[in-house]
């Protein structure tokens, strides 16, 4: 009986090794992110970049491509109800990362697809062109998250 449970415990101790070690390994991880939003969802938005600006806290480069109706954040004249609890929008969240240091475009499809034009766009919002998309997408050191 004991055997068996110094034998549970130790398989226990085993299994949450990895764990322990995966939340542990941004300090050195990774230096660079890119986060992909296309959800036209407040809190999906507001989400995305809450864990945008979390990492750039945390050391990383962090890149945003704005697709579809999240293109709408990076606009001059965007509005949105503020999310609860910091009672900011997701736009203004961006706005954020942005003087921290991130960087974000609108997807190439974004404004010749709406009636907005770049003159339209936040100061220090580019233009995705996909051949730097595709690279960063397959750059193995770049870790890409979706929303």
């Amino acid at each position: 009986m004991i055997k068996s449970i110094k034998a549970v415990a130790a398989a226990a101790l085993i299994a949450a090794v990895p764990f322990s070690v995966q939340a542990d390994s941004h300090k050195g991880g990774v230096e660079e992110v890119l986060v992909i939003l296309s959800s036209d969802s407040l809190q999906t938005q507001g989400m995305a970049m809450v864990l945008s600006n979390t990492m750039a806290q945390q050391g990383a480069k962090v890149n945003v491509l704005l697709c579809d109706k999240a293109g709408d954040l990076a606009l001059k004249s965007y509005e949105a109800p503020a999310l609860k609890p910091k009672n900011v929008t997701p736009g203004q969240m961006l706005r954020g990362l942005l003087k921290n240091g991130g960087d974000a475009k609108v997807c190439a499809l974004y404004l010749p697809n709406s009636e907005y034009s770049k003159d339209d766009l936040i100061d220090g919002v580019g233009v995705a062109m996909p051949p730097e998309m595709a690279g960063q997408m397959l750059n193995p050191k770049m870790r890409t998250f979706t929303f």
